[in-house]
């Protein structure tokens, strides 16, 4: 289909970008990737008379680290984890996690930031932030602000970016010394959203776990921090039974419904088993291993 007609706005600078938002209110919407928006509006499920491209300002695609944190910029690519040494090196659950994103085409175009804007709790990155206990850089008239992970996502397709917000910057706390993280997803295809995900990161002390964070994937109306399971490996030395009951436990704190990729009980069966791989990936990586 085609969208209904919209006028095309292209900001050199990211005040006269907000300033779009404000004129224009919930008539506009930011276009960085456009893979999740420009399909909802050739399907007319959005109409906007708006569009507000912010490919054209520069200063928003970087991974850097500094100041305690890895720092990415709102519209870098998702290709660009993928290529980053940094990343490869220091932060390898973020490259599991765009390495599942869509294919190549699609990875080359679509941004970070679009992903967790969108506020799909289908898409892959939600979790993998909410594991890194990442935080949100929002811009907007009035400046900057930064939003914790676990309050940014509100509700489906929701967030707790304002209407006249942009999201600038992601900031994931330089993990210490021990740490893994992985990533797991089931997919009906190669690219297709996710059955069900898990993004499990760990530190560990020799064989002791002193830190976790489990996030879930499509297994609820938002993004999913099963604190209880990650809680329950804390200060101790998880074993196969040990993974397998804070697996069980992250599967009954998901909440998936019923759709074409599955079942509730079949959907927080692939939770449980994720998560088992995830952990033991996550534990494997913080231990040293490849």
């Amino acid at each position: 289909m085609i969208p209904e007609s919209f006028e095309y706005l292209a900001p050199k600078t990211l005040p006269e970008a907000i300033s779009y938002l404000q004129q224009y209110g919930d008539d506009a919407k930011i276009l960085s990737g456009g893979h999740s928006l420009i399909p909802m509006m050739k399907l007319r499920l959005t109409a906007l008379s708006h569009i507000v491209d912010i490919n054209g300002i520069p200063g928003l695609e970087y991974i850097e680290e500094s100041d305690g944190f890895l720092k990415i910029g709102g519209l870098t690519r998702e290709v660009a984890l993928e290529d980053s040494a940094l990343i490869r090196d220091k932060y390898p659950i973020l490259l599991d996690t765009a390495k599942m994103i869509a294919d190549p085409q699609v990875r080359n175009i679509a941004t970070i930031g679009g992903n967790l804007a969108h506020g799909d709790p289908a898409n892959d990155h939600p979790a993998t932030m909410i594991s890194l206990d990442a935080r949100i850089v929002a811009t907007g008239p009035n400046g900057t602000r930064t939003i914790g992970i676990s309050d940014f996502f509100i509700s489906l397709f929701e967030t707790a970016l304002a209407p006249d917000e942009i999201l600038t910057e992601i900031r994931i706390p330089i993990p210490p010394a021990g740490s893994g993280g992985a990533y797991f997803k089931l997919e009906r295809k190669v690219g297709d959203f996710a059955t069900a995900g898990v993004a499990a990161q760990v530190v560990m002390n020799g064989d002791r776990c002193t830190s976790a964070r489990i996030g879930l994937t499509n297994a609820g109306d938002v993004p999913i921090n099963a604190s209880g399971a990650a809680y329950s490996l804390v200060n101790h030395s998880p074993d196969e039974a040990m993974i397998s009951a804070a697996a069980k436990m992250a599967a009954d704190e998901s909440e998936p419904t019923e759709d074409l990729r599955g079942p509730v009980d079949y959907k927080q069966a692939m939770v449980k088993e994720l998560t088992k791989r995830a952990l033991r990936r996550a534990i494997e990586r913080a231990k040293g291993g490849q």
